[in-house]
């Protein structure tokens, strides 16, 4: 399919809509970049008509948490590039993480991202602040309408992004407006825990020794730190890739997540392995924080049914594949997954760990709800069509010849997975049918409330 440039209407007939904690069969009317009609029997002529009959439409999926490496390691990925696999994953909007070279640490450096991605970007898109020691009064310039948040290194980064400063922090959590989003890992624990493994081990050490090297007493020291510090300031706090059992023992799920002053997220490969896949996987997923124990993948999957992780993302980080097949120490954290991620949670969805409501409430409403996102993360009209439509009875396999990520490689290569992406729209228009992406880049600037009114 060519989408027509002069395309101003699209019409989805007879799909089932996953919206709202419910599934009904209805037709979708679009016009321009929004949704003009949701109902039953549509009248309505249009530029495209799309017969869903059998298939399922979902709101986009919005990824709070990827690293798209642009500008400075345009090797590993671009945001050209990273945001083509994403609508091929039926990611409609991503925020970008600032540990990019140089960081993202002042005001002028975001806008030169937000430059990049105007020209550049398939998806919609928003970029985070990144948190320094010393660089509180940029933080405090931050436009709450016009940005997602700050993030803020509590382990596990180098340079000027790591915050380990007591006072820096007491100074972020109590005078900073926005979102704070975290990485815990607690640093000196992690520094301990490599000290010991490489006087005892050397060599031999492998990914498998991750897991203990960035413990699971890292990652709760770090978490209930955070959580310590905004609940002493009543911060707006979101804890990224929980991994383990016990710091989900921190967060509260007896409220809606609209009342919510700290949330969670969990992370696809968290979700997906344990550590019984490094012996195959290696280095392939060796991220920060560690995949664990099965008994935590089980956990995290309890919480996202019991909303205790309000939020699923992929904390997406490609690394060129020569990094990756270094020896463990030299070898760098993360992997590619916004092309995969959807698929991955339909695999589970038909393995009975999640119902439909549940993924789209965790990558979509629930992120828009998180963040304030403006008229995106629902099928509702009035709203952007950013929409993606999936069958779930059609067979995928991942492989190099499919991939879309710069680095051409893949944790799940070789994965059967059962339901296919058809159709990504993005601002009412097709960007990707079957298989292929269509038109130049078409991504928009998101915007935030920055009061409670929906």
């Amino acid at each position: 399919m060519q989408q027509n440039a002069n395309m101003t209407s699209l019409l989805i007939r007879n799909a089932k809509i996953v919206n709202e904690n419910s599934i009904e069969e209805k037709d979708v009317f679009i016009q321009g970049n929004l949704i003009h009609t949701i109902g039953t029997h549509l009248k309505n002529i249009a530029d495209i008509t799309i017969e869903g009959q059998g298939l399922y439409l979902l709101p986009g999926l919005i990824d709070d948490q990827v690293h798209f490496r642009e500008p400075g390691f345009t090797y590993k990925g671009s945001i050209w590039s990273e945001s083509r696999a994403a609508i091929a994953g039926g990611v409609t909007t991503y925020m970008e993480m600032p540990n990019t070279f140089p960081p993202t640490t002042t005001i002028e450096l975001l806008e030169e991202k937000y430059k990049i991605a105007a020209q550049n970007s398939f998806a919609n898109y928003s970029f985070f602040l990144g948190a320094t020691n010393d660089n509180l009064s940029e933080l405090l310039k931050l436009d709450l309408n016009q940005n997602c948040g700050v993030k803020v290194f509590m382990g596990s980064s180098t340079g000027s992004l790591l915050v380990d400063s007591e006072e820096a922090l007491e100074a972020i959590f109590s005078q900073v407006p926005a979102l704070i989003a975290t990485h815990c890992e607690d640093e000196n624990t992690i520094k301990n825990n490599m000290l010991f493994y490489t006087a005892n081990w050397g060599e031999k050490l492998c990914a498998e020794y991750h897991p203990q090297i960035r413990s699971r007493q890292a990652c709760w020291l770090s978490t209930y730190k955070a959580i310590q510090l905004a609940q002493k300031y009543n911060t707006r706090l979101h804890v990224l890739h929980i991994s383990t059992q016990e710091e989900l023992n921190l967060f509260n799920n007896k409220i809606p997540i609209s009342e919510k002053r700290i949330t969670a997220e969990a992370c696809i490969h968290h979700l997906w392995f344990s550590k019984e896949d490094y012996a195959q996987l290696g280095n392939l997923i060796k991220w920060n924080p560690a995949i664990k124990n099965a008994t935590d993948r089980e956990a995290l999957r309890k919480a996202v049914r019991n909303n205790t992780i309000d939020v699923i993302a992929t904390d997406h980080a490609p690394h060129a594949l020569e990094e990756k097949q270094q020896p463990y120490i030299s070898a760098p954290s993360g992997g590619p997954l916004v092309q995969h991620a959807l698929l991955a949670l339909l695999e589970l969805h038909k393995k009975g760990v999640f119902t439909l409501e549940e993924i789209v409430n965790k990558t979509s409403h629930n992120v828009a709800i998180c963040f304030k996102i403006q008229k995106r993360g629902f099928i509702r009209e009035g709203y952007y069509a950013d929409l993606v439509l999936v069958d779930l009875n059609t067979t995928q396999k991942v492989t190099k010849k499919n991939l879309l990520y710069h680095c051409q490689w893949s944790p799940f290569e070789g994965q059967i997975f059962n339901s296919t992406i058809l159709y990504t729209i993005l601002n009412g228009q097709i960007v990707y049918h079957n298989g292929k992406i269509l038109g130049k880049p078409s991504g928009k600037r998101i915007e935030f409330y920055t009061s409670q009114e929906d």
